[in-house]
Order: structure tokens, then C-alpha cells, then sequence
């Protein structure tokens, strides 16, 4: 790989799979809003990411705070896109951590210990009920991380497709409820009951916090 334009910081690697995508009839639909959505994540973020193995994805971003909103934006892209027999998901597991960073990385040849973490706590998300992961590398969680997941895990488990829907425009742009109503072609008065339904007040405020939490100790400071 090559070593100009490295610097250490601290990154994010989500590393995940579809749930259940052999039972999906229109997997070439699932891999079009997997790669739109990945795409769109790693664009907004300045990072890189792929697909593999058909349901298979990671992704890489340079500054770790907007690691969990991406892992729930990439989520609720899922479910709103569901087929109405089946509801799509996503197992994503996160690692956050200090490595070099390079404008030309090649998610796929990456070895740095993020990279690495994030996929072998993927391995031990398919061994369990929880559909969230997140690893610090740098420094110890008091519990208070891992009980954040659950209460998110818990959150996105109840959205229907509506809720995910408004829940990913809120997520991919600032509109108000009126515009995101007009976006939707309807009422003002249902974006807000589903924006309600989302726990979407709460789901801010959380990722907020866990922005902050996992920016950069410097910039914490």
C-alpha cells in the first residue's frame, strides 16, 4: 500500500452483513440499495467502502464520530426498503481506533487493527441476538457504550418502513417535516406521527452523544 498521504487518526471500520439475504426473492435489488447506500455514506463521509460476497460490506471512515450514525443510516435504508414479505436488516459490527489513513485505501487490502477487529466481532454477532457491535481499541468502556447499543439495537428492531424511511431522510439531510412531507408526497402531520413513532427526538440526541464521544480525544478537549 502505498504511503504517501498517511497520517494516524482516529477511524471507524463497520464491517456487517444482510440478515437472512437467502431468503430474499430480488437479491440484485438488495445489492443496488446496499451499494447506493454504502456509496452515499462513504461519499458524505470522505471514506471508502465495499461489498463482498453478495451481502457482505464494510466501511471505512477517517473520522470515527459518525461511525454509529452511519451504522443506523445504513440500517434504516434496509428496512425501508424491505420486500413487504420480508423485513431487511443488518448485522454491523464497529471498531474504533487509531491507524494510518490513506487517501488511496483499498478497503479490501486493509490490515490495520481496526479493520481486523471489526470483522472477527462480526463473527461474534452471528453467534447471538444483537445486531450492533461497537469495539473502542484506544481506550476501556465502562459499560456505558455497550448499554447505548442495546437501547439502539432495541430502537431500530420496532421501526416499521415508514419509520425507517423518515428516519434515513432525516438522517441523509436536514429538511423540515414540511419538506420532507413534500419529498414524501404527504401530510406534514404524518411525517411528524412517524418521525414520533421513530423515537426520533431520542435517537438524535443518542447519536449526538455518541458523535461526540467518539470524536477524536483532541478534539474532545
Amino acid at each position: 500500500m502505498p504511503q504517501q498521504n498517511a497520517k494516524t487518526q482516529r477511524i471507524a471500520v463497520l464491517t456487517g452483513d444482510v440478515i437472512d439475504s437467502r431468503k430474499v426473492s430480488d437479491r440484485q435489488h438488495l445489492y443496488r440499495v446496499l451499494d447506493d447506500t454504502l456509496a452515499a455514506l462513504a461519499k458524505r463521509q470522505g471514506g471508502r467502502a465495499e461489498r463482498f460476497r453478495g451481502d457482505g460490506f464494510q466501511l471505512a471512515l477517517p473520522h470515527a464520530r459518525h461511525a454509529m450514525t452511519a451504522a443506523i443510516a445504513l440500517r434504516a435504508a434496509l428496512i425501508e426498503h424491505s420486500e413487504p414479505e420480508q423485513r431487511w436488516d443488518a448485522r454491523i459490527a464497529v471498531a474504533v481506533g487509531p491507524a494510518e489513513w490513506h487517501a488511496d485505501l483499498r478497503v479490501a487490502e486493509a490490515d490495520d487493527e481496526p479493520f481486523v477487529a471489526s470483522g472477527r466481532h462480526l463473527d461474534a454477532l452471528s453467534e447471538c441476538a444483537d445486531h450492533l457491535a461497537l469495539t473502542l481499541l484506544d481506550e476501556p468502556d465502562d459499560g456505558s457504550l455497550a448499554l447505548l447499543l442495546r437501547y439502539l439495537d432495541d430502537l431500530v428492531a420496532s421501526w416499521s418502513h415508514y419509520s425507517a424511511e423518515v428516519v434515513h431522510l432525516s438522517l441523509e439531510r436536514e429538511l423540515s417535516q414540511q419538506a420532507m412531507a413534500e419529498r414524501l408526497g404527504i401530510r406534514q402531520p404524518s411525517v411528524h406521527k412517524r418521525l414520533r413513532a421513530a423515537r426520533w427526538p431520542l435517537l438524535s440526541d443518542t447519536l449526538a452523544y455518541l458523535e461526540t464521544r467518539l470524536a477524536d480525544k483532541d478534539a474532545r478537549q
